[in-house]
């Protein structure tokens, strides 16, 4: 019987991405399957704070085994920016185009106009809580920000983000590929790979 962890977003993207990598060990549930639909705050300055803010909150309330993360998008030539403020960049700077996500990497790319210097990774923080015990990782992918965007698939600033060793961004590539090699993917793994979660699926 396939056990069960809750992960703490409401993003149908991430979920999908989750259970896509996680699908034949782990029968996961969102925070609506929880009953859960607060709004829970992100008011940490590190990813790793922002994913135990999430976890903990959820294991406070409901006292059920659960992961929850945090990503950020971090620029070489913005100084490691966004960062922390990946999912709210456009707006913390009053940037509105769409009023949608493509504000942030429109307001990204405004911001590198002219700069040859395009180098960035995604890195992604999770938080795991197992019978009440606290265990955290990460998970990075390295690649290059696009002069435009490209591609229609994918969410958040994947039309503009090339991962190493491809010619295409994020929301080019087949789920099945970015799912192989995203930052979000290499965080599960190495979460999977946590002595806990072997004990715990033994």
């Amino acid at each position: 019987m396939q056990k069960t962890l809750y992960f703490a977003t409401h993003n149908a993207h991430k979920l999908e991405e989750a259970r896509q990598i996680l699908g034949r060990t782990v029968n996961v549930l969102s925070l609506g399957d929880l009953g859960c639909h607060d709004d829970i705050p992100e008011d940490a300055d590190t990813l790793e704070g922002n994913s135990l803010i999430k976890a903990r909150y959820v294991w406070d309330n409901f006292s059920v085994d659960c992961f929850a993360d945090d990503t950020g998008l971090e620029v070489d030539a913005l100084d490691g920016r966004p960062g922390v403020y990946t999912a709210r960049f456009a707006k913390n700077n009053n940037f509105h185009v769409n009023g949608d996500s493509s504000d942030n990497w429109r307001y990204l790319l405004s911001l590198l106009e002219g700069k040859t210097n395009r180098s960035a990774r995604f890195r992604t923080a999770i938080t795991l809580i197992i019978n009440g015990e606290v265990y955290q990782c990460e998970g990075v992918v390295n690649g290059t920000i696009a002069y435009r965007p490209f591609g229609l698939h994918g969410f958040g600033y994947d039309p503009v983000f090339v991962p190493d060793g491809y010619s295409d961004t994020f929301a080019q590539l087949p789920a099945k590929v970015k799912n192989s090699i995203s930052h979000r993917a290499n965080a599960l793994r190495s979460m999977l790979e946590l002595p806990v979660l072997q004990k715990y699926f033994s």
